[in-house]
């Protein structure tokens, strides 16, 4: 029997040429959704920062848990916008988009490493795990919908 192991440069050009359609964003976010994003954002760190400052634990966790707080935030923000960047054919580096993702899921370990030794009671824990999860949710909703209205508005320009 004949197997061909390998294909033609021309038989391979005629297989990866796939018409690869943009997408156009044209819908903005209906400032319902970007008010309900900024609501849960400012609800998720406000809850978190407040159960903080009421919390009966040294000050150094208490700036241990703030860290992974902002920490959380700026990395779910740095995964957004690469995935965003590709998304438009906007060059990201491997490294820059591996470590957002790295330090997203490092910032989320951390809580739990943090939450699973802390003296604290489980609902306790629980409140911290979700206005955490609530306030980064809600970062990258109101990340997404900065770059939908810049994105449009930058596009409606450049029609007219």
């Amino acid at each position: 029997m004949n197997y061909q192991t390998s294909v033609s440069v021309e038989e391979k050009s005629k297989e990866t040429k796939i018409k690869k359609e943009k997408k156009v964003y044209n819908q903005k976010p209906t400032a319902a959704f970007i008010g309900a994003s900024w609501s849960a954002l400012l609800v998720g760190i406000t809850s978190y920062c407040i159960g903080l400052w009421n919390a009966e634990m040294l000050l150094n966790e208490k700036g241990y848990y703030f860290t992974i707080l902002l920490f959380g935030l700026f990395s779910v923000i740095s995964v957004q916008k690469a995935v965003r960047d590709k998304l438009e054919d906007i060059p990201v580096t491997d490294i820059y988009y591996s470590i957002s993702w790295f330090t997203t899921i490092t910032s989320i370990v951390l809580l739990i490493i943090g939450l699973w030794n802390a003296d604290l009671l489980l609902s306790e824990k629980g409140f911290y795990s979700m206005s955490f999860l609530l306030s980064l949710f809600a970062a990258i909703a109101v990340q997404k919908n900065t770059r939908d209205v810049q994105y449009i508005d930058r596009t409606i320009g450049d029609e007219k």
